[in-house]
């Protein structure tokens, strides 16, 4: 089945697409998964509920949806969710590596790309919604050291993490450089110009995602590819394509010349055309390579198609 933080994806892709199309229908369901999801999760029930979970990048995730959903509604207590988290991930920032927010509570181990990216976009969407500069502080403070830490490869592209060097110092740790984690960055990069109208964040933005593009290992025959191990991709993985290209249409509207429409048009075309399975009851079913052809569908497989064919629009 799928993951907890996953339904807090698919969750954002519904939202996505509410706002894309201005529709309103699908609220009855957002709100309803939002006021099911937010009580104390089972296996972490110490956080006390509203997405405080068991790693940080799960509250980050949720925390974000919540965001989204207030975009659209303008209920405070939604944003009271999204303060809440924020506060609960920014405990979890520790000296080691110099900086930066550990990725899993439980054992306070592990400097990961996903939880910083994730607290930078927030910190910074905070600072844009309600103008405290504490949150900008924090996003500004996040982002310096993210770019220091070693975690952004030679080639532009963001591997997994850190881990020990030889002489203790924290270094890349080389794992792949799975899709989401070019695409989050250029979240927080998009809500960090916003916040200081500085160009050298969306510039940032331009070189990561420049670079996944002309990675031969993640864009294959112009069609976005998830970097997996030979014996396939497991459930995690399956949402990790949709999450970049949505984060893509963000960073292409930033730009006076659309440079990214053609590589999102191009996959949601080849997704459309190779990766879809259509069912008597009016349904397209989507497998995870948008190259294809269909093999099975999943929530991860199925809410990434959402967003590619959401950031077409």
């Amino acid at each position: 089945g799928a993951a907890w933080w996953q339904s807090g994806i698919a969750l954002q892709a519904t939202l996505d697409f509410m706002i894309a199309t201005g529709t309103t229908n699908h609220l009855p369901y957002t709100n309803y998964t939002i006021d099911l999801q937010r009580a104390p999760i089972s296996w972490w029930p110490q956080g006390a509920g509203d997405f405080r979970a068991a790693s940080t990048d799960d509250t980050g995730w949720w925390a974000l949806a919540v965001l989204s959903m207030y975009s659209i509604t303008g209920e405070k207590w939604l944003l009271d969710i999204a303060v809440e988290d924020e506060s609960y991930m920014s405990q979890y920032w520790t000296t080691e590596c110099d900086g930066g927010l550990i990725w899993r509570i439980s054992d306070l181990s592990y400097k990961a790309a996903i939880s910083n990216e994730l607290y930078i976009e927030l910190t910074a969407a905070l600072y844009n919604l309600v103008g405290d500069p504490i949150y900008l502080g924090k996003s500004l403070r996040a982002w310096q050291w993210f770019e220091h830490s070693g975690m952004i490869n030679r080639g532009y592209l963001i591997n997994d993490g850190l881990m020990h060097g030889p002489d203790n110092t924290c270094i890349n740790n080389n794992a792949p450089t799975w899709t989401y984690n070019q695409g989050v960055i250029l979240g927080g990069l998009i809500q960090l110009y916003k916040a200081t109208d500085n160009m050298e964040y969306i510039q940032a933005a331009r070189i990561i995602a420049d670079a996944v593009i002309a990675s031969p290992q993640l864009t294959m025959n112009g069609v976005f590819t998830e970097p997996c191990p030979a014996s396939g991709c497991i459930n995690d993985q399956k949402s990790f394509k949709g999450i970049f290209v949505r984060y893509l249409a963000k960073l292409n509207v930033q730009l006076p010349d659309r440079p990214y429409s053609t590589y999102i048009s191009h996959n949601a075309a080849s997704a459309y055309s190779n990766a879809r399975l259509s069912t008597n009851d009016g349904c397209d079913w989507y497998g995870m390579s948008w190259q294809g052809p269909f093999s099975s569908s999943s929530v991860g497989s199925q809410e990434s198609a959402v967003m590619l064919l959401t950031a077409a629009l």
